[in-house]
């Protein structure tokens, strides 16, 4: 299957942070990492085969560092948007 580039936007709630901070920004090397209230905001741009993919590497990273750790996203490549919460797919958009 062939990479293809995604634009991230999503909110990371978690109890810790701090640990969460350290992983979001090594795992994020095009966008921001803004924090919020309970967690943080992320806007980037990330490679890979599926957003379905990308969304479990980035929730699964976040988890090992802060079990409680929630994740909403919404992946965009082209006019296609898929949206996540945590691990379960909420709908594509095509516009």
């Amino acid at each position: 299957m062939a990479k293809k580039t995604y634009e991230l936007t999503a909110n990371v709630s978690t109890e810790n942070p701090q640990s969460i901070r350290r992983v979001l920004e090594d795992l994020i090397e095009h966008g921001s990492v803004t924090p919020i209230e309970g967690g943080f905001q992320v806007k980037a741009k990330m490679v890979g085969e599926s957003a379905r993919d990308l969304n479990r590497t980035l929730l699964s990273a976040l988890r090992k560092a802060e079990k409680k750790t929630r994740l909403r996203a919404e992946w965009a490549s082209g006019k296609s948007v898929e949206r996540f919460f945590d691990y379960v797919p909420k709908g594509v958009h095509k516009g």
